[in-house]
C-alpha cells in the first residue's frame, strides 16, 4: 500500500489487504452511525396547556434531530395524592408523541417523580403534531433590541468607585472618627 506518494522515493507499506479492506469498512460504520444524546424534559402535573405545547414543540425537535428523549414529571408536596393525573399527562404526552418515537421504558413511578423513555422513530415515519420550532440558538428579546442612547450613559463608569457622600474630616481637625 502507498502511503505517501509525493515523497522521493515513494513510501509504500506491505500490509494484509483483507484487514485494510475490514478496518475500511469498519471506520466507514463509525463515521455513519450518529451519536444520539439523550435529552430530558421535565413537566409538572399543574402544566397550562401553553407551557404544555412549547415542551412538546421542543420534544419535537430533539426527536426529530435524532436524540433519545427523557420525560420526567415531579410531584411537589400533596401532588403525591394524586398520581393518576401524572399517569395521565404522561399518557397524553406519549399519544402526542406517537407520530415521532416510541416509548423504550413505558411510566413508572420512582420516589416523587415518573419518568418515560422515548426514542425516534426513523426519518421516514415522523410526523410533527407541534409546528412550531424553536431554534437552537434562541435568543431573547432583549438581545435583539437596538442600541438606546440611555443604556450608553454609565458603561465607562466603575460602579464601585463613586466618591462617597459622607463628611470626611479634615486633616487638621482634632476629632477622630469613632471618639464622639
Amino acid at each position: 500500500m502507498e502511503i505517501a506518494p509525493n515523497a522521493n522515493p515513494p513510501v509504500c507499506r506491505i500490509v494484509d489487504y483483507g484487514k485494510f479492506k475490514y478496518d475500511q469498512s469498519k471506520q466507514k460504520k463509525d463515521r455513519i452511525k450518529p451519536a444520539s444524546k439523550l435529552k430530558e424534559i421535565k413537566f409538572r402535573v399543574r402544566i397550562e396547556e401553553h407551557d404544555y405545547r412549547i415542551k412538546m414543540a421542543r420534544a419535537e425537535g430533539f426527536l426529530d434531530h435524532g436524540d433519545k428523549l427523557r420525560i420526567q414529571l415531579q410531584f411537589r408536596g400533596r401532588e403525591m395524592a394524586h398520581k393518576e393525573l401524572g399517569f395521565q399527562l404522561l399518557n397524553r404526552v406519549k399519544d402526542d408523541l406517537k407520530t415521532m418515537a416510541k416509548a423504550d421504558l413505558d411510566a413508572r413511578l420512582a420516589g416523587r417523580q415518573i419518568t418515560m423513555m422515548l426514542s425516534p422513530l426513523p426519518k421516514s415515519q415522523r410526523v410533527r403534531k407541534f409546528k412550531v420550532e424553536i431554534p437552537d440558538d434562541y435568543v431573547d428579546q432583549d438581545d435583539l433590541e437596538e442600541d438606546d442612547p440611555h443604556d450608553d450613559d454609565h458603561h465607562d463608569e466603575d460602579p464601585h468607585n463613586h466618591p462617597v457622600e459622607a463628611s470626611n474630616p479634615s486633616p487638621g481637625s482634632s476629632e477622630e472618627p469613632g471618639n464622639a
